[in-house]
């Protein structure tokens, strides 16, 4: 099992490899994105959370996923030209991924395990989860989709005055 979420990497909506070794020492804001959701509004205050505090050390990670209601069937292409279109998203994409499950990302599996949901819950239950890593690589806390961006600013800030 991995020992943090440096451990991971992932591919970019670009089709790179990105190793999250990269994002060492970081604040890493982590969510499984959809673009055809009611909550995909929250690109919105994704962007505006990226654009505030990354020269304070924080990263947003959106992993769009199409496993909640087909909400994103498009290629990787098509939901990174939406996300931009539509929201001026310039915070990291990855290539689509399914959150939950045996086909489950080994980056999903991992935060699922480290910070359940609700009474205990370990799946992803909808799109816009999200998860806020420390700069140490652990998982601070989990963020129901309903929990806007904004609302989750102070954690946001607390996380980023904690050295690594």
């Amino acid at each position: 099992m991995a020992g943090s979420v440096y451990d991971f990497e992932a591919i970019s909506i670009e089709g790179k490899p990105a190793h999250l070794s990269t994002q060492r020492g970081k604040v890493l804001l982590i969510v499984n994105t959809a673009s055809a959701c009611g909550f995909t509004p929250q690109f919105a205050g994704l962007e505006s959370l990226w654009e505030t505090y990354r020269d304070q050390g924080l990263v947003v990670l959106g992993f769009p996923s199409n496993e909640f209601g087909s909400q994103d069937p498009g290629s990787n292409d098509e939901i990174a030209s939406f996300c931009s279109l539509n929201y001026g998203v310039s915070f990291p994409m990855m290539s689509k991924v399914e959150v939950n499950g045996a086909k489950a990302h080994p980056l999903w599996k991992w935060l699922t395990a480290e910070a359940r949901g609700v009474l205990g819950t370990q799946s992803i239950k909808w799109n816009f989860t999200k998860f806020l890593v420390g700069r140490d690589g652990h998982v601070i806390k989990r963020y129901a989709p309903t929990d806007t961006p904004e609302s989750i600013k102070k954690d946001i800030e607390a996380a980023l005055a904690k050295a690594a």
